[in-house]
């Protein structure tokens, strides 16, 4: 049995180095958005293994919202992106290290009003024109509770890298338990300086303090 679990993951890796896909996005191919060392290879022969296994979770993109909102003195600022994907490796229920990795196209923000939206997206805020992407990577994953848990991770977002720790609640959406759920809700919330990513326009004006937040329905992969 050890024998024949490691073949599987020699093959999982083989599949990954050689870039065959594993959709990981309503889709879209995990290598097309994580490889060409955005992530290590090695990570990513995690969520190979775990689809193997029955325990991977895809994104739904049409299905779920990923978005931010910061206070200004005029207003409340709130933004969505709509081109995301990614995916969880995770057995609910179970005390185990789930992989996780979402990756943002930056330029899909939308916000209320063009005015608002052109400043966001410039290069006081998150620059899109010269980096075209958000990535998340967790690096470690603990329950609180039945359906609540604390996800660790790195955030890169206009180049740099900084720790991040969302909160995180996980919801069956179909008749089974948790553990059993074909179709999982995740919410996930934290809060980050702007300055420490490089966010440093209008600090006069619009608040320090930003709430990323993700509101996402994740299915369970089949082989």
């Amino acid at each position: 049995m050890h024998m024949i679990k490691l073949l599987q993951r020699i093959v999982l890796t083989a599949t990954l180095l050689t870039g065959a896909g594993l959709a990981l996005g309503e889709g879209s191919d995990i290598c097309s958005a994580f490889r060409d060392g955005k992530v290590n290879s090695s990570l990513l022969a995690t969520m190979l293994s775990a689809a193997n296994d029955g325990h991977l979770y895809r994104i739904q993109q049409s299905s779920s919202r990923v978005g931010f909102c910061v206070d200004s003195k005029l207003s409340r600022i709130e933004g969505n992106f709509t081109e995301f994907q990614g995916g969880m490796a995770l057995n609910p229920g179970d005390n185990d290290n789930g992989q996780t990795m979402v990756m943002i196209k930056a330029n899909s923000l939308e916000t209320e009003g063009a005015i608002v939206e052109g400043m966001v997206k410039g290069k006081g805020f998150f620059d899109v024109e010269h980096y075209p992407e958000v990535l998340f990577v967790s690096n470690g994953f603990e329950w609180t509770g039945t359906d609540k848990a604390v996800l660790k991770g790195n955030l890169t977002l206009r180049g740099i890298t900084k720790p991040v720790i969302f909160n995180v609640t996980l919801t069956s959406l179909d008749d089974n338990k948790l553990n059993k759920a074909k179709s999982i809700l995740v919410k996930a919330t934290t809060t980050i300086n702007r300055a420490d990513f490089g966010m440093e326009g209008l600090t006069a004006l619009v608040d320090s303090k930003v709430n990323l937040c993700m509101s996402v329905e994740a299915l369970k992969y089949k082989t």
